[in-house]
């Protein structure tokens, strides 16, 4: 039996957005001698004993490869975001807020294409980008990133109430990249989920794409939402790239 329209307007609270922003830690050291007292040339001894030793706050490191992050909501171009989001609400995107805009940032899409007895297909897009500064305590960038996405990665795998869930990876991708796609019941739907994992030199970028259909519609298939998925992450990758030439 064909459900109500109007049930359609829990939609827009159903679909998880998987935001998850990192704290991007940053220290400095100092270093200070003390000076001996006394008279005379110091003996060979005291003067090695005296010598700095190399610590890891001295260490140098990796300069971090990009030295900032796209304009967010620009990352996906408009073309793709109304291909992958029919009937969006807001082809601009919804820009999520974050307290260090040079470091982390995230924007959302979303619409509804309601065709009535027809039924409806609901999509959700979002990207997330995290980049990451060298630290001389901390390591560099691109190790740091290396950890984040191990890290976001088993996060998405971990995913709660997840069915049919399988991770392959993605070539072509940054500098590694992995699909996980897996589905979601909610609201008495199967919503197909599509979320990429990918890394290029110190940035790392999150992106999900889900979907489902209403009033008697079919779920759209793994293959559909994945391959969207690949082309809105390949862009998002790409504007990294841009906007650091």
């Amino acid at each position: 039996m064909q459900r109500s329209v109007p049930r359609l307007s829990r939609v827009l609270a159903c679909a998880a957005v998987p935001v998850m922003l990192v704290a991007v830690g940053c220290s400095s050291g100092s270093d200070s001698g003390d000076k001996g007292s006394g008279s005379g040339a110091p003996d060979t001894a005291s003067s090695a004993s005296a010598a700095p030793k190399p610590t890891q706050s001295t260490k140098a490191v990796e300069p971090a490869r990009f030295a900032k992050l796209p304009v967010i909501c620009k990352a996906i171009s408009t073309k793709t975001v109304e291909g992958l989001v029919p009937k969006v609400k807001n082809k601009n995107g919804t820009e999520a807020t974050s307290s260090d805009v040079a470091s982390r940032g995230g924007c959302s899409w979303n619409g509804l294409d309601d065709k009535g007895t027809k039924g409806s297909q609901y999509r959700w897009l979002d990207v997330s980008f995290y980049r990451y500064e060298s630290d001389a305590t901390l390591g560099s960038g691109q190790e740091r990133a290396v950890e984040s996405y191990a890290k976001e990665l088993a996060k998405v795998q971990a995913t709660e109430g997840a069915k049919k869930l399988r991770t392959v990876k993605a070539p072509g991708v940054g500098e590694q990249a992995d699909t996980v796609t897996y589905q979601v019941r909610k609201t008495d739907e199967d919503f197909q989920y599509a979320s990429v994992v990918a890394r290029s030199g110190n940035v790392v970028v999150l992106l999900s794409y889900n979907g489902a259909g209403y009033a008697g519609a079919d779920t759209p298939s793994e293959k559909t939402i994945a391959d969207g998925a690949l082309k809105a992450v390949k862009e998002a990758v790409a504007a990294v790239e841009a906007a650091n030439k």
